[in-house]
């Protein structure tokens, strides 16, 4: 049987994540793109996300958020929403250890425009500007691990700075990820992550300082660094031509996150949203 993976669905649903709020928790495993027993393959598509007003909001909105992924010439790689990287590493087809490393840019939007926040408390504390935060990953992924030749299991972890705008802290993110072919039509996948943060993170997204306590009636915060969060989640797609390797399919996936530490005491969270954050995505994608 002509079998193949392919992590359309992967991108599409990481695409939709921080298309008009927050930054993406979750980074694409770049070199898992796409799998094919030779020759290059793209997807590209579009997907409409249920998502919430800011990192940490209890209100939530629809958008619609763009993506692409594939390999060329054994490089892979990715275009999330906000979110673009490559592996610099070519992938070899077949059953076998991918070793993983390139470069991720990330623009973060996260706060910057009060007429998308629905707490008039939040909206109080001001905008934030666009963050770009610029970095690198490294993973190591296998093909063939366990229900076929073409199931796939990688770790992997990434580290992106601020480099201007809001924020000039750092991210740390491992992720785990593991994708199988149900068939040539179908495909299904479970991920997890975690964020560890900077100060500088949440001085820019999660405090309160007394002038902003005196116009929004938050209460004075002050937020230290370390881990922001854990996320899981899980994602599938299926193809409406009968083969995921070309024409098109439909993709879609949630995620839920959960606020950890100060980043989950802040005001912004524990009293005007939430430390359980939910994201759902569905879409359509062509692979050519």
């Amino acid at each position: 049987m002509r079998c193949a993976f392919v992590l359309s669905a992967f991108a599409l649903a990481l695409a939709a994540l921080p298309a008009a709020a927050q930054e993406t928790t979750t980074p694409p495993d770049a070199g898992a793109t796409t799998a094919v027993a030779g020759g290059d393959s793209v997807t590209i598509g579009a997907g409409g996300v249920y998502l919430n007003d800011y990192e940490g909001s209890n209100h939530y909105v629809w958008r619609i958020a763009p993506g692409a992924i594939g390999t060329v010439g054994g490089f892979s790689f990715s275009v999330a929403g906000n979110r673009a990287s490559v592996d610099l590493i070519p992938n070899k087809p077949g059953p076998t250890w991918d070793i993983q490393a390139g470069p991720i840019a990330v623009v973060n939007f996260n706060r910057s425009s009060l007429k998308s926040i629905e707490d008039p408390r939040v909206r109080a504390l001001g905008k934030r500007s666009t963050a770009i935060e610029a970095g690198g990953f490294v993973g190591l992924g296998k093909t063939g691990v366990i229900t076929s030749d073409y199931d796939r299991l990688s770790v992997s972890v990434s580290y992106r700075k601020g480099v201007s705008g809001a924020h000039r802290a750092g991210i740390w993110t491992p992720t785990i990820n593991y994708f199988t072919p149900l068939s040539t039509k179908a495909a299904v996948g479970v991920f997890a992550s975690a964020d560890y943060a900077e100060r500088g993170y949440g001085k820019a997204y999660f405090d309160v300082d007394a002038a902003q306590s005196l116009a929004s009636g938050l209460p004075v915060f002050t937020t230290r660094k370390g881990w922001k969060d854990y996320s899981v989640g899980a994602l599938g797609t299926i193809a409406l031509t009968g083969d995921l390797l070309h024409g098109f399919k439909i993709v879609g996936g949630g995620t839920y996150t959960r606020m950890l530490n100060d980043f989950a005491r802040s005001p912004l969270v524990s009293i005007a949203g939430s430390r359980n954050q939910w994201i759902g995505v569905v879409g359509l994608a062509y692979t050519f």
